[in-house]
């Protein structure tokens, strides 16, 4: 089901993407700490809506989960509702959710243009603001500029506090890399880092996926991560 119980015990909607290092604290903010601040302010009860807009890849999906799952790990209700992943869901998900103490509404322009959506996400809107629920939205872009149809609904996430996410330069990866591989308990060295952003990827998601592979190999040779052994993983891939 969509609705999510506290995170510990959540059942997740069939076939969801949920990304299970997405936390406050492994959110490496670089340019970004605008928004990162922002919405450790709604889950402190500061703010009640704030709207996150931005390219793909900048993390907006990573702070959506982050705060359902602060919110859950305290024992409060929360949804989280991947509208861009294509799963099976109606506008009457929405239904009741002014009981919960968090709606996440990850990918919203997904539904733009579908005019029972944008009604169902207008009317459940007005239900959650007269309710006090927190609100955290995420889109490719502003309300006015994401392709909505109803005026009303883009008047109504207007209302919210706007941060725009912006894209990682290679500094903003590196340290971000690094302090993913923190978290883990694994030294980077700032060369290695550099090594892997050289030869892979330079998305964050394949970045940090090559990570978890690094963990498990030096994990089960025993071995620093230096560019010599970081290249016979690589090899081996």
């Amino acid at each position: 089901m969509a609705q999510l119980p506290p995170l510990k015990s959540a059942q997740l909607p069939l076939g969801i993407r949920w990304n299970d290092a997405a936390s406050m604290e492994s959110f490496c903010p670089g340019a970004n700490a605008q928004a990162l601040a922002a919405v450790e302010r709604l889950l402190a009860g500061g703010e009640q809506c704030v709207y996150l807009h931005g390219a793909a890849g900048t993390g907006r999906s990573h702070l959506l989960q982050a705060a359902s799952r602060a919110l859950g790990d305290r024992g409060q209700s929360v949804a989280y509702l991947p509208l861009g992943q294509g799963l099976p869901l109606s506008p009457e998900v929405l239904d009741g959710m002014e009981r919960l103490a968090l709606v996440a509404l990850d990918d919203l322009d997904a539904i733009a243009g579908e005019p029972a959506w944008e009604e169902a996400v207008f009317h459940a809107f007005n239900r959650l603001r007269d309710s006090g629920v927190r609100v955290l939205i995420s889109a490719g872009d502003r309300p006015e500029a994401a392709g909505f149809l109803l005026p009303d609904l883009v008047s109504r996430l207007q209302w919210g506090l706007m941060q725009r996410l912006r894209p990682m330069d290679d500094d903003d990866k590196l340290a971000a890399l690094r302090h993913r591989a923190g978290l883990r308990g694994l030294d980077l060295p700032a060369e290695v880092g550099r090594y892997l952003m050289r030869r892979q990827p330079r998305d964050t998601a394949s970045l940090f996926q090559l990570l978890e592979t690094l963990d498990q190999a030096a994990l089960a040779e025993q071995r620093r991560l230096t560019v010599p052994f970081v290249r016979e993983v690589l090899a081996q891939a």
